[in-house]
């Protein structure tokens, strides 16, 4: 089993109320980079998140209402990524995940991402790849100053699934540019909206009625035209001369359409949560043997990261008894706080479901929930810092997982 690693750099307060400063995040944060390659984690993710989630509560439909602080500061994952890159030896980098609609979209990402490598794979002895996840976004309001907003009533009405085809068509542009294809807009996949896109017969009759009045129809459609989301001559992106195999690509969506879609372009392997049904998980993994590009070899089941939250605790002085109590206790705290931060309140129901999808405990404990729950060749991204800012029993417990849980999964001692 490969065992990753996932910084939120979340500035919010932790269980204990207690707010960083940046600054101390910051240095946190690298501190955990350091010896996340020191004790051989394969990849260090990073959350990328836009603008100030404290400041969108004031926003006439504020996304998260309710959360306190900023979700995160890794507002350019391609500086942060120079950096923990500067400061390791053996860890790769990735982002989890960085939007591709916000920021100047699809092609700003595509240049940076040519820009970065192109600097990146100058030393010809630089193996280390860049691991770009991307998805539109988890928080709408960090997208919609860049215009990914309703530009007309038919599309307000078919909003929550216009949102999904947008980011299809954006994804197109992005990997193609990646290619190093000279491309336009007219050479980009239409969007047309049909019933097959709407979760119920309502959800499309309201796009149907607002396309009947907004375009002067006779009757209700059953299909409905988008304009393009992105407009433009042909282009291509520089540099050029870049060495892709140090790109490795990342698609943060479940939609199963649109994972076949991505792979008719270039190899994009894909992220999954711990919660996800074991059942989907498989599915995924059978979807990509059929559909993975052929460029990017055999499908493995590493090539899709897990994400999934630890709360291990190898505390001196305690029982292993007393550290499984103490970890869950410190567990359930964490993910109290976080549902209050995300719906302003705190379901009970929702904290024991989350404390069934992490793993908790000593170290044997959570060794036996990973064999128990996880695929010998799969690829855990492993969470440390959820709502925990301190960073000496952060980096305690990630030195106990990779220093006695890791050997015990993989079998040794």
């Amino acid at each position: 089993m490969r065992f990753d690693i996932f910084f939120s750099i979340s500035q919010t307060p932790d269980t204990s109320g207690y707010t960083p400063s940046e600054s101390e995040m910051f240095a946190g944060f690298f501190d955990q980079v350091e010896l996340a390659d020191e004790l051989g984690f394969g990849v260090g993710w990073v959350a990328q998140a836009h603008l100030s989630t404290e400041v969108q509560k004031r926003n006439n439909e504020p996304v998260v209402p309710h959360f306190p602080g900023e979700v995160g500061l890794c507002t350019d994952f391609f500086q942060v990524a120079q950096t923990m890159f500067a400061r390791t030896e053996r860890m790769e980098v990735g982002s989890a995940v960085m939007s591709i609609l916000g920021s100047g979209g699809p092609i700003a990402q595509a240049e940076r991402v040519g820009a970065f490598l192109a600097l990146h794979g100058l030393d010809p002895s630089e193996s280390r790849r860049l691991h770009v996840g991307f998805s539109a976004g988890r928080f709408e309001f960090m997208a919609r100053p860049y215009g990914i907003v309703p530009r007309d009533v038919v599309e307000e009405a078919a909003w929550p699934a216009l949102r999904g085809q947008i980011f299809a068509e954006a994804s197109e542009i992005f990997l193609r540019l990646l290619n190093g294809e000279v491309i336009s807009s007219d050479m980009i996949r239409p969007t047309v909206l049909t019933r097959a896109n709407f979760r119920s017969d309502e959800d499309w009759g309201r796009v149907q009625l607002a396309a009947v009045e907004c375009r002067g129809l006779d009757v209700a459609p059953d299909e409905v035209p988008i304009d393009p989301r992105y407009s433009f001559e042909e282009i291509k992106t520089i540099p050029q001369e870049w060495r892709r195999e140090l790109l490795n690509l990342v698609l943060g969506s479940h939609d199963p359409k649109l994972q076949a879609e991505v792979n008719k372009l270039r190899p994009v392997q894909v992220f999954n949560l711990s919660i996800t049904p074991p059942h989907i998980i498989e599915q995924t993994h059978d979807r990509f043997r059929e559909h993975y590009h052929p460029d990017g070899g055999p499908w493995e089941r590493s090539m899709m990261p897990r994400t999934i939250m630890v709360f291990v605790n190898d505390e001196e002085g305690l029982t292993p008894g007393e550290q499984d109590a103490a970890a869950m206790e410190e567990a359930k705290a964490a993910l109290s706080t976080y549902w209050s931060a995300l719906e302003g309140t705190i379901d009970p129901a929702k904290v024991e479901r989350a404390t069934d999808n992490a793993v908790i405990g000593n170290v044997e404990r959570v060794g036996e929930q990973i064999l128990e729950r996880f695929h010998p060749d799969d690829r855990l991204m492993c969470w440390f810092d959820f709502f925990n800012h301190d960073s000496e029993r952060v980096k305690r417990n990630m030195t106990a997982f990779m220093t006695k849980v890791a050997p015990r999964v993989n079998g040794g001692a």
